[in-house]
């Protein structure tokens, strides 16, 4: 399956697509889809070889030009939300740690059966560490996925939680800044039009003054944002999130979110007409990844809808945002969906109930999960806390498998992935329904006006020397 060389490439190519100065045309699209595209991207993540994986991605990313898949930008449809079109519904932002093409590929399935068009692929700047997905990497995956289920339209991937460390902060907060940059930077050119900043890690809450305690919040949140537009693609309008509370402390107030508004703006202004957050993430009383019990079961949480709908409002009507965002909620109960638009939330972020659902499958092989779970205790064995049950640790830490055994997991058994992808798509179909995202489609494509940008070659190789952080990851409160 893998190319040898990249004269081995380019035969593969023969009468399906055709390779042109700026660009790639499919001269055969069926053949392109079913018997060239599963192994483009298997060689786009895997091959060692740079060059032949840098131009593995750079056709990925022009044929889809070529058959109508373009990443986008949801900023326009975020705009309208927040001038009161277009509500009723919550737009459902999936972060996939794992089998990401079988899982990708099950989520536009889903939303092809339901007609959806508004539905987010994020990754987290901590996910792309453990599961050792770069930004150039996942995108290509995410529109492989879409080619090879022949969906068209905009395609929406977002870097979630783009996060700056308090700690690394403190000891310097000039190379802390200036890695967020780079990530930025790679996200953008990889694709990423829709881009979470979490400077709400920088909330000081021993200070007394309200202003103070956001400060250094809004401050460089106004930062990344200028930076963005700076990078931004002509035609392009970046989605940039914004957050006043970190998930998993204590649960945001409308003062707290009027004093983050009001002083980004400002600070913003001085840099320039430019444009501001499309939303703001809030912290409603979720943590992220659920709190394990030491049966390993997920202890149930209570999340304060009033103040959701509360501050979606305020963030509507009063700073013309689409809304408020909930992060973790993944492993709420399922009967808590449907209350996410009936409160006005503008988007929910979902991750860990996804990849508990890969592991848990009756479907993956046991002796894998046994192998995992064993890798595990061996090498976050200092992660363990006093009386944590196995269940617990296992639960924490199972995530931070998927970039080791992330090959393994690639090159199960056909049967298996679409046995896997099958629970995973009965789920986003169970969850775009709840959303009420379903019968989207055309409005999104009305509303959204994708850009084409071509890709760039030489970047994309460039970009495959890069795989993300291989340092051991301990994660901090916060982090996905």
């Amino acid at each position: 399956m893998r190319y040898k060389t990249i004269a081995d490439f380019k035969d593969s190519l023969k009468e399906i697509v055709e390779i042109k100065e700026g660009g790639a045309n499919v001269t055969d699209a069926a053949k392109f889809r079913s018997q060239l595209l599963d192994r483009l991207i298997f060689n786009a993540v895997f091959n060692g070889d740079k060059e032949i994986k840098g131009n593995c991605r750079w056709l990925i990313k022009s044929a889809a030009l070529n058959l109508g898949v373009r990443t986008a930008s949801i900023q326009e449809l975020y705009d309208v939300m927040g001038r009161g079109g277009h509500k009723g519904f919550t737009v459902p932002a999936v972060n996939i740690r794992g089998l990401s093409y079988d899982v990708a590929r099950a989520m536009i399935r889903a939303a092809k059966k339901n007609s959806n068009g508004a539905f987010i692929f994020e990754i987290a700047k901590s996910e792309i560490g453990y599961t050792e997905q770069p930004p150039s990497e996942y995108a290509t995956v995410i529109i492989a996925a879409a080619l090879r289920e022949g969906y068209t339209g905009p395609v929406f991937i977002q870097g979630d939680h783009y996060q700056v460390n308090a700690k690394k902060y403190a000891v310097d907060k000039n190379k802390e800044l200036s890695g967020l940059k780079k990530l930025i930077k790679d996200s953008i050119e990889a694709g990423f039009y829709n881009i979470d900043i979490d400077s709400s890690t920088m909330v000081d809450l021993s200070k007394s003054d309200l202003k103070e305690q956001q400060r250094l919040n809004f401050e460089i949140a106004a930062d990344m944002t200028a930076y963005i537009r700076e990078l931004q693609p002509k035609g392009v309008t970046v989605s940039v999130g914004g957050e006043i509370g970190e998930v998993g402390g204590k649960n945001s107030t409308v003062e707290e979110l009027r004093c983050f508004m009001d002083n980004y703006r400002d600070t913003l202004k001085s840099k320039g007409s430019l444009k501001g957050i499309s939303k703001i993430s809030v912290q409603t009383g979720t943590t992220h990844g659920g709190v394990p019990l030491p049966d390993g079961t997920v202890a149930k949480v209570k999340l304060d809808f009033d103040t959701l709908e509360k501050l979606s409002k305020i963030a509507r009507e009063e700073y013309g945002l689409s809304g408020a965002v909930q992060h973790g909620a993944s492993t709420l109960p399922d009967e808590a969906f449907d209350r996410f638009p009936k409160t006005g939330t503008a988007e929910v972020h979902l991750a860990t109930g996804f990849q508990n659902m890969i592991y848990e499958s009756r479907h993956l092989p046991a002796a894998l999960r046994d192998e995992i779970y064993k890798y595990l205790k061996e090498e976050s064995a200092g992660e363990r806390k006093p009386n944590e049950t196995d269940e617990q640790f296992i639960y924490k830490t199972r995530k931070k498998a998927f970039g080791p055994f992330k090959e393994k997991m690639w090159t199960l058994p056909s049967s298996i992935k679409e046995a896997i992808g099958k629970e995973m798509e009965d789920k986003f179909d169970f969850l775009f329904k709840k959303l009420n995202v379903v019968n989207t489609y055309e409005m999104v494509n009305k509303v959204i006006k994708p850009v084409s940008v071509q890709p760039d070659l030489k970047r994309e190789i460039e970009a495959c020397t890069d795989s993300g952080p291989k340092e051991k990851i301990v994660l901090t409160p916060g982090q996905d």
